[in-house]
C-alpha cells in the first residue's frame, strides 16, 4: 500500500505579487503558480486517494480561516481543505488565485495554521506531513513566537519548503540585484527558519527551470514469482538441490498514459441529459460520460425476421480455418490440447558467458533474490551466484509462471555488487524461433561465371576504409559532454535522457487541465536537448566528410519529374508494309486474349489500340481472366497468378492515363469478392491484393484519378 501523504500549499496572493519584475512578461503570481499548478497537476495523475491536498491564501482580501477571530489571524483564508484534489476542485481553485487588494497578513501565522490544519486531519496515523510556501518575501513575518513553530515543525515531522520569488540562492547562481532592505530581512527569517526544521530553501527561479525535468515515480516491486529454483528433482535424488526463491521486475517497457472515449451530454427540454458527439474546450469534465462498448453475435437465419438472430457468446464454439472449410474445437476438446504445467523454476543446464549471443534477449529482465527472512536460502542461492561469476557461465532454465502457463526458457546471470547479490533473468529463444539468414559477404562479389572479384565499384577501396573510420572517429559523442568541473564526461548519460512521448503528453493533459483554452506549449528543452547532434560537433566533423564524399565520388541525384502522361512510341517496321495491320484487317475479328499467355499479349495489343473502348474491353478482358483463376483457385494456389495480371493492368493502364478505367475495373473484382461470387469465401485474394499495393490508383500518381490517398486506404480494407 502505498505511503498516505498530506501537503498543504502557502500561496502568497499579497497586492504585490500582481506586479511584473526583472522583465518577466508574467506577474510574480503567475510566475510562483507554474511551480505550484505543476506539483497539484502531478499529484492528480498519480490517482492515489491516499494524497492529500489543501490550499491557504496569505493576505486575501477576507479572513476564511478557524482562528480568524484572533489577533494577527487576518487576511487568511482556507482555500481548500486537506482533501484529494479533482479536477473540479482545480477550477475552484483557479478562481480563487488572483491578486489581492491588500498586502497585509503575517506569513508566520499562515504557517501556524497549516501546521493545525496537518494536525487535526492526520492526527496519530502515519502520514507523509509537508508544507510548500511560495511568496515574494514583500509582506510581514512576524517571528516573535518562532521557536513555537519550529517546535510544531519538529514534534510532528513536517516537511517544510520555502519557495520565494527572486530569492538570493548562491548554490543555483542568482541574485537580484537592488534587493529591498525589507525583502532581504524577510529572505533572512524564512531562511533562519527552514535551517532549523532541515526544511529545503530556494529562489522559484530554480524551481520553475526544474519543472521540465521528469520527475522518476518510484515504483513498490511484485514479486512475480514466489517458488523454487531448482536443480534436479529432490524427491528422487540426494544431490539435487531446491532453493526459495522470489522474483521481481528489474526493467519494464514504460508506456504513455492511454487515453479513453468520451461522450458529452447536454440537457435536453425535457430535464434528461441527451448525449451528442462533439465536444469542445470549454466543456467541464462533470459533463463528460465514458462509452460503454457491447458486442452482439448474429448468425443467418430464415426463422427470424430480418434474416439475422441473435446468439450469447457463450453458445459459440471456437473454430479453426483447414484450407477453405473451418474446423470447429468445443472447450472440452480445447482442454485437453492444453499443456497441464506447474509454477517451477528448473536448471536445466549451464552455458559457457561467452556463448552466448546478445541478441538472444527476448524480454525485459528480472531479479532473482532469495526468500526474505530465509537464511538458509540466502546462503544457498549465493553459493550458486558465486559458482556461476567464478566459471563464467549462465544458468539455462525452464520457467512456468503460474499453473497451466507454456513453459519459457530463459538464462540466469550472476549480479554481484558491494553489497547485493542476485540472478538476473532473460527470456530466451526455443529453436524453432531462431531464423538462421545468410547474406552474402561485404568485401567481395561473385560474378555470374562464379568468379570472386576482390576489387568493384561496390567494394570500398582501403583509402575509403580509413576516411570512413575518421569520419566516424570524429562524430564520437562518448566524452562530447561536460561535468561540473567542466571536465569531459559522456554526452548523453542514460540518466539524462528521458521519453520524449512519455513526458510530453503528461506535460500536454497538465497544461490543458489547467489552462483548457491557452494552446499548447512548448516541449521542455529537456526532452528535445538530444535530438540533434551537437552543432560544434557537426562543424568539427565536416572536413572528414567532404574527404569522405570526395573519394567515394558521391553526387546528388536529381529527384526524377514524374510523367503524368506518356505515350509509348511503337518499332516502325522496316518495310512500308505493317504486317500486323494487314493481318488484323484480313481476319475480320480481333483475337481475343488467352488466359495461358494474358500478359505478354495484354501488352503487345496495347501499341495498337486507338479508342477508350478498345482500351476497356482489353482491360475487361484481363480482369475476367483473373476472377477465373480466383474461381478456380485451390485456396490461394492461383492468387499470386491473379495478382501478376492486375498489376499488368495496373501499370499500363497507369502509364497511359486511365486510371478511372482500371479503378472501376478493380471496384468491381473487390464487389465480387465481397459478394461471394468467386466460388466462396475468397477473402484472402483481398489480403493478398493489399499485400502487393494493388489497391486503386491516387490523384498524386494520375492527374485522371480522382481518388485521395485516404480513400485508397479505406478501400483496401474489407
Amino acid at each position: 500500500m502505498a505511503d498516505k501523504q498530506a501537503t498543504i500549499y502557502i500561496v502568497d496572493v499579497g497586492k504585490s505579487m500582481g506586479q511584473k519584475r526583472h522583465f518577466r512578461q508574467k506577474t510574480d503570481l503567475e510566475y510562483a503558480l507554474e511551480y505550484v499548478w505543476d506539483r497539484i497537476t502531478t499529484t492528480i495523475s498519480n490517482g492515489r486517494k491516499t494524497d492529500m491536498i489543501g490550499v491557504v491564501g496569505l493576505r486575501t482580501d477576507a479572513s476564511d480561516n478557524h482562528l480568524a477571530k484572533e489577533e494577527g489571524y487576518e487576511n487568511i483564508s482556507i482555500l481548500s481543505p486537506i482533501q484529494q484534489f479533482l479536477m473540479s476542485h482545480v477550477r475552484e481553485l483557479e478562481e480563487s488565485l488572483h491578486p489581492s487588494n491588500t498586502d497585509e497578513g503575517d506569513g508566520i501565522a499562515a504557517l501556524i495554521l497549516a501546521i493545525d490544519m496537518i494536525i487535526k486531519h492526520c492526527k496519530k496515523l502515519k502520514y507523509k506531513k509537508n508544507i510548500v510556501f511560495v511568496t515574494n518575501g514583500t509582506g510581514g513575518f512576524d517571528t516573535d513566537d518562532i521557536h513555537t513553530v519550529i517546535d510544531g515543525f519538529k514534534e510532528e515531522n513536517i516537511n517544510l519548503t520555502v519557495l520565494g520569488v527572486d530569492f538570493d540562492d548562491p548554490e543555483y547562481g542568482y541574485k537580484e540585484e537592488n534587493k529591498p532592505a525589507y525583502k532581504a530581512e524577510n529572505e533572512k527569517k524564512l531562511s533562519d527558519l527552514v535551517e532549523a526544521v532541515d526544511g529545503a530553501f530556494g529562489t522559484m527561479a530554480q524551481a520553475v527551470e526544474e519543472m521540465g525535468t521528469p520527475r522518476l515515480k518510484t515504483v513498490r516491486p511484485v514479486a512475480s514469482y514466489k517458488g523454487k529454483l531448482t536443480l534436479g528433482d529432490p524427491t528422487k535424488y540426494d544431490s539435487a538441490f531446491a532453493i526459495d526463491v522470489e522474483r521481481y521486475p528489474r526493467t519494464m517497457v514504460a508506456k504513455p498514459v492511454s487515453a479513453s472515449r468520451y461522450v458529452v451530454t447536454e440537457q435536453s427540454t425535457d430535464g434528461e441529459s441527451a448525449p451528442t458527439m462533439t465536444a469542445t474546450e470549454e466543456t467541464p469534465a462533470s459533463e463528460l460520460q465514458a462509452v460503454r462498448h457491447a458486442r452482439t453475435y448474429q448468425i443467418e437465419s430464415e426463422d427470424v425476421s430480418g434474416g439475422k438472430m441473435e446468439i450469447e457468446k457463450e453458445e459459440m464454439a471456437k473454430g479453426y480455418k483447414y484450407g477453405r472449410t473451418v474446423v470447429p474445437i468445443s472447450q472440452a476438446d480445447e482442454a485437453i490440447a492444453v499443456m497441464e504445467t506447474e509454477p517451477s523454476m528448473d536448471i536445466v543446464g549451464f552455458i559457457p558467458a561467452d556463448k552466448y549471443k546478445r541478441y538472444y534477449h527476448m524480454s525485459t529482465t528480472n531479479v532473482i533474490v532469495a526468500q526474505k527472512g530465509n537464511g538458509m536460502a540466502a546462503i544457498a542461492l549465493s553459493s550458486l551466484i558465486r559458482a556461476l561469476y567464478e566459471l563464467d557461465s549462465y544458468a539455462l532454465v525452464r520457467f512456468v509462471k503460474r499453473k497451466n502457463d507454456a513453459p519459457v526458457m530463459m538464462v540466469l546471470a550472476p549480479e554481484i555488487g558491494a553489497d547485493f547479490e542476485c540472478l538476473i533473468d532473460v527470456q530466451v529463444p526455443f529453436l524453432e524461433d531462431v531464423r538462421p539468414y545468410r547474406f552474402p559477404p561485404l568485401g567481395t562479389v561473385k560474378t555470374v561465371k562464379g568468379q570472386t572479384l576482390d576489387k568493384h565499384r561496390n567494394i570500398p577501396t582501403d583509402e575509403m576504409n580509413k576516411l570512413m573510420s575518421d569520419y566516424v572517429d570524429s562524430m564520437d559523442l562518448s566524452e562530447w559532454g561536460k561535468d561540473d568541473d567542466d571536465e569531459s564526461a559522456e554526452y548523453a548519460p542514460i540518466d539524462s535522457t528521458f521519453s520524449p512521448i512519455i513526458h510530453r503528453i503528461n506535460q500536454v493533459i497538465k497544461h490543458r487541465a489547467i489552462h483548457p483554452k491557452d494552446p499548447l506549449p512548448e516541449p521542455y528543452p529537456v526532452l528535445t536537448k538530444y535530438s540533434h547532434p551537437p552543432e560544434d560537433l557537426v562543424k568539427k566533423s565536416q572536413a572528414h566528410l567532404e574527404k569522405l564524399i570526395n573519394a567515394c565520388d558521391v553526387k546528388k541525384v536529381e529527384a526524377k519529374v514524374k510523367n503524368k502522361k506518356r505515350k509509348r512510341e511503337q518499332p516502325k517496321p522496316i518495310s512500308v508494309f505493317d504486317l500486323e495491320a494487314i493481318l488484323e484487317s484480313t481476319s475480320g475479328n480481333k483475337k481475343a486474349i488467352s488466359l495461358e499467355n494474358s500478359i505478354p499479349e495484354f501488352r503487345q495489343k496495347l501499341g495498337s489500340l486507338e479508342s477508350e473502348a478498345e482500351f476497356r474491353d482489353l482491360g475487361t478482358q484481363m480482369f475476367s481472366h483473373a476472377k477465373k483463376l480466383i474461381t478456380t483457385s485451390l485456396a490461394d494456389i492461383n492468387y499470386g497468378r491473379a495478382c501478376e495480371i492486375i498489376r499488368a493492368v495496373r501499370e499500363e493502364f497507369l502509364e497511359y492515363d486511365f486510371a478511372e478505367m482500371y479503378n472501376s475495373l478493380l471496384r468491381d473484382l473487390k464487389k465480387d469478392i465481397v459478394e461471394k461470387k468467386l466460388d466462396g469465401d475468397r477473402t484472402g485474394m483481398w489480403w493478398t491484393i493489399r499485400k502487393f499495393s494493388l489497391g486503386l490508383i491516387t490523384k498524386d500518381e494520375a492527374d485522371g484519378s480522382e481518388v485521395t490517398e485516404e480513400q485508397a486506404k479505406d478501400f483496401l480494407k474489407l
